[in-house]
């Protein structure tokens, strides 16, 4: 399947087509460079949430994530306890999953432990790769790659929790580190990364 022509000529993926608020998401963030340890904190959070539900369905929540979580800042979600789980489990604008919340006050703790080490954002980054994949159809593009394996494996190590390497991957697709953004897509190579 390739890409979908909108109303506006453009053309993006079908899953960016039709939902508006898909639409805008792709058109203006998705693939677009993410830095920043606060940044970059959020998006391996809300990435750990969507396993197993759709996009769309975290992007809706998004602004109800940010403030049950302190807008992502990682020493006040690191402080969190088991009063703030049990609030959390209790705020029906988010994902309500105790596993999902524990890994991401855990992920905070984690993002903290490695600023001794040059920190998330520098962490993260030295994971991209040489190339990036130049889907022509939805089929094309991957899943996992050899760099989303080794972020994942290299997260687990430091402490993180739900970083798998498919997980990880669209970590990579979203914050620009790959672009797999169709070929004959408006946004291919508007990254300025690729």
């Amino acid at each position: 399947m390739s890409a979908v022509i909108g109303e506006d000529g453009l053309a993006r993926p079908p899953w960016a087509a039709t939902d508006p608020l898909l639409r805008e998401y792709y058109d203006t963030e998705w693939g677009m460079p993410v830095r920043g340890e606060q940044a970059l904190y959020e998006r391996i959070s809300l990435e750990a949430f969507q396993a197993g539900l759709s996009w769309a369905t975290i992007l809706r929540k998004r602004p109800a994530f940010r403030k049950a979580f302190d807008d992502f800042e990682p020493e006040a979600v690191a402080a969190y306890g088991e009063d703030d789980v049990e609030r959390l489990m209790a705020d029906t604008g988010i994902v309500r999953n105790r596993l999902k919340i524990h890994a991401a006050i855990t992920n905070a703790r984690a993002t903290i432990e490695l600023r001794a080490e040059g920190g998330l954002d520098e962490f993260v980054w030295s994971f991209k790769p040489d190339k990036t994949p130049e889907p022509r159809t939805i089929e094309e593009i991957p899943t996992t790659s050899p760099e989303s394996k080794a972020l994942a494996k290299a997260l687990r190590r430091k402490g993180f929790a739900f970083v798998g390497p498919t997980t990880m991957f669209a970590l990579m697709e979203a914050i620009g580190m790959v672009d797999t953004h169709l070929v004959d897509s408006h946004r291919r190579g508007t990254s300025g990364v690729w």
